[in-house]
């Protein structure tokens, strides 16, 4: 039964990558190939292979604390909650930034889950030293899709808040 578990917790945050590529999908060739990017921007056909590499990590890391503090209890509150807050403003910066063309709100999530998901690594860290190395990754990656939106905001003040 705990297998249904780690699968479970492992597949949440493909969810939320799958519908935010799935609802913006159209506006990616049209939208995203005219804004000016920097030399150094990865090609199109990376972010969904490192996006499923680094959902599968933090989906496994997120099971391993979940299950290192005994389920959902009042311990689990900050660091599940915590994983839960820069999961959700990772779902949502495709929707900002591909759907409502919104450099602005896309810059400010990206910041905030930057912050979020540093804290989320911090608080695991003490729990499950496994889970922490496993969101690595994902926080270096963070790192360039952070530089990457930074870029394209300035880059391209015509295309701010479309």
């Amino acid at each position: 039964r705990m297998w249904a578990y780690t699968v479970g917790f492992t597949i949440l945050p493909h969810v939320g990558g799958f519908l935010g590529w799935f609802l913006n999908r159209k506006e990616i060739p049209v939208w995203y190939e005219k804004l000016k990017k920097p030399s150094w921007c990865p090609s199109r056909r990376v972010f969904p292979v490192a996006w499923t590499m680094l959902y599968t990590g933090m989906g496994y890391a997120s099971y391993l604390v979940w299950n290192d503090l005994g389920g959902c209890g009042s311990k689990a509150i900050v660091p599940m909650g915590l994983y839960g807050a820069q999961l959700v403003l990772n779902w949502a910066w495709p929707p900002l930034f591909f759907g409502a063309r919104n450099l602005n709100m896309a810059l400010i999530d990206v910041l905030c889950l930057d912050a979020l998901a540093i804290g989320t690594l911090c608080s695991w860290s003490r729990i499950n030293r496994l889970a922490a190395l496993l969101l690595l990754p994902y926080l270096g990656w963070l790192a360039v899709a952070t530089c990457l939106t930074i870029r394209i905001w300035k880059d391209n003040p015509e295309h701010k808040s479309d």
